[in-house]
């Protein structure tokens, strides 16, 4: 396998993989989609099986390494770097590989043509990104996650939303773009967080952007310290808007436009019927490689 830009351990051997990404940075409100791949990656026990080369992709002022002592007296440093991982699930199950680790400053095209071609070699049959972003959502009630692809079939084929969204974009988009460009089938889920908790991780976002993948791919995934932290986000979170009247006030509004636009999501698909409909696509999509 001769990647340029990857600095590949060894080479996973998987069956049907799907690869997950999620990166830290403009596409990461409340650090859920970073959470989320975390979870993913202890979940799957994934291993890591190499890296893209970080003097390529970052500005080290912008992205600064990390200096940690080892056993108290040793200095570190440790360099920004996105990790792949590799997780080969039960007999019969779908592989994943994962990407995770900061939205690269460089070279997005050439980062993200590396990813496609290595997916290709890989035969990766989906790619699947996780992000979040801030919106007017109150905090106390269910996370909205939105889920689109830019490839016409799939959009159709798993009844999805093609994106209608104008204006800056991450990576994540541009990944999905190069996705779109060499054939690949890919979804992209981002979660809604409170505009008003920027800087509070968001165990709720990440909870719901981890349902929605493994409902689509249906895979299982430990969620269990995840909920847990999620509760905890809730207690902690309404106990403080309770001490600012203002605040308080704020939340209650989002939370009446909120209820009152709840019916919307009645028609919505499940994760079973998605699940169902990926797997015919897939199916068609090597059918027609054959």
């Amino acid at each position: 396998m001769d990647n340029t830009y990857i600095n590949l351990e060894w080479r996973p051997e998987l069956e049907r993989p799907v690869l997950v990404a999620g990166f830290t940075g403009w596409n990461d409100a409340a650090e859920s989609a970073s959470v989320a791949v975390g979870a993913l990656s202890d979940s799957w026990e994934a291993k890591q099986f190499g890296r893209f080369d970080g003097e390529e992709f970052f500005d080290f002022q912008a992205t600064r390494p990390q200096v940690r002592l080892v056993d108290g007296v040793t200095r570190q440093i440790e360099w920004p770097e996105n990790a792949l991982s590799a997780a080969s699930g039960e007999t019969g199950e779908r592989g994943m590989v994962l990407l995770s680790g900061p939205e690269p400053n460089f070279r997005w095209r050439s980062f993200c043509t590396a990813v496609v071609d290595l997916a290709r070699e890989l035969e990766v049959e989906l790619v699947v990104t996780m992000g979040a972003l801030l919106a007017d959502v109150p905090h106390s009630r269910p996370v909205m996650v939105s889920a689109n692809a830019q490839d016409p079939a799939l959009v159709e084929g798993l009844d999805l939303s093609a994106s209608r969204y104008e204006g800056p974009t991450g990576i994540t988009g541009v990944l999905h773009g190069v996705c779109a460009e060499q054939g690949l089938p890919s979804v992209s889920f981002w979660a809604s967080v409170p505009h008003y908790l920027p800087s509070v991780p968001s165990a709720p976002a990440a909870l719901a952007l981890l349902e929605s993948c493994s409902n689509l791919l249906q895979v299982g995934v430990d969620t269990s310290q995840l909920e847990h932290s999620a509760e905890s986000y809730q207690e902690q979170v309404s106990a403080a808007v309770s001490q600012d009247s203002d605040l308080a006030g704020y939340v209650r509004m989002l939370e009446e436009r909120f209820d009152s636009q709840a019916g919307d999501a009645r028609n919505l698909p499940t994760g079973d019927d998605l699940a169902e409909e990926l797997e015919s696509f897939l199916r068609d999509q090597r059918r027609e490689e054959e």
